[in-house]
């Protein structure tokens, strides 16, 4: 029978071992995999029967500060993609300087056709919190801080010049490869600034041949509203794709009401009768406090609109 002194050392030992273990997790983390940029590329059927495949970019949530150098040059590689089109679903800025690095990040980005709309930390800089408070108060809507705005108005400007349209609580259209493309889109859902009212309406399909709704954060009341009003995609970001998760098992939250099925990648929304396919980027960064990803590496996705089957 061990005595108590070798209980004691295999105790410590133990929880040595553990230690580096959780060390080594974070260093994972924080480290490599919130660094370890992928591009997810999928299929949607939505176009009318006999229609061009049309390729859309998908970025949101990359969360810029002009340290991330290695995210400034992955999302400089992106344009070699030469996509048909690029949804921004918003969340770019997290730094006062951030504009200029964003804006050259994209670069011949901007030259192709694009629409956006706006996230929370596009509006306000985000700031220090209990890591853990992501886990329990899930979906609260953050306090507004006047004295923490950042220039998203710059930004919006730089986007307009080059050609991108602002998707905020308007619709547009753009025509590819034959195919009129009906956009609708809501400001920022997380900081309760969605007014889907002002553009919500049966799609006029006279007018357009595909219906694609798109919001920074996928609260339920978004998302189902577009479904009902007939959407055939709907886009938004916002999740991070949980951020943290574990595997085999997935996400823990979702930081909306949405469930963590669907926290992020391509996957269906039924409201109203009417079924509507949804995208959901991860994301490319975090939050500057939080900049960690396990389990859930950053992402750009290369959506390929197909005809319907």
């Amino acid at each position: 029978m061990p005595t108590a002194s070798v209980v004691a050392r295999r105790g410590l030992q133990g929880l040595g071992v553990a230690g580096l273990l959780g060390a080594g997790t974070l260093a994972y983390a924080g480290l490599y995999e919130v660094e370890s940029y992928r591009l997810r590329r999928v299929s949607v059927p939505v176009l009318p029967a006999g229609a061009r495949d049309i390729r859309v970019l998908h970025l949101s949530d990359i969360h810029m500060t002009p340290s991330r150098t290695k995210r400034q040059r992955w999302l400089t590689e992106l344009s070699g993609l030469e996509p048909d089109l690029v949804v921004d679903t918003g969340d770019n800025l997290a730094h006062p300087d951030a504009v200029p690095f964003v804006v050259r990040s994209l670069g011949r980005l901007l030259d192709r056709p694009g629409v956006y709309v706006w996230g929370s930390n596009d509006y306000f800089a985000p700031s220090f919190k209990n890591p853990f408070r992501y886990l329990t108060q899930r979906g609260k809507t953050p306090n507004q801080h006047p004295e923490r705005e950042l220039p998203w108005v710059d930004l919006g400007e730089a986007f307009t010049r080059r050609g991108w349209d602002d998707l905020t609580h308007t619709t547009t259209t753009i025509e590819i490869e034959g195919v009129r493309l009906g956009f609708r889109g809501t400001d920022d859902a997380h900081l309760r600034r969605d007014h889907y009212a002002e553009v919500a309406g049966p799609v006029d399909w006279s007018e357009v041949d595909v219906a694609i709704g798109v919001t920074h954060a996928p609260y339920l009341r978004v998302i189902d509203a577009m479904t009902a009003d007939g959407m055939d995609l709907v886009l938004a970001g916002h999740t991070h794709g949980g951020q943290v998760a574990v595997p085999g098992y997935g996400a823990l939250v979702t930081n909306c009401d949405l469930d963590t099925r669907r926290v992020k990648g391509l996957s269906q929304n039924t409201a109203g009768g009417r079924t509507s396919w949804m995208h959901v980027s991860a994301g490319l960064g975090t939050s500057p406090y939080a900049a960690v990803r396990f389990a859930c590496p950053p992402e750009a996705t290369l959506l390929t609109l197909t005809p319907k089957t």
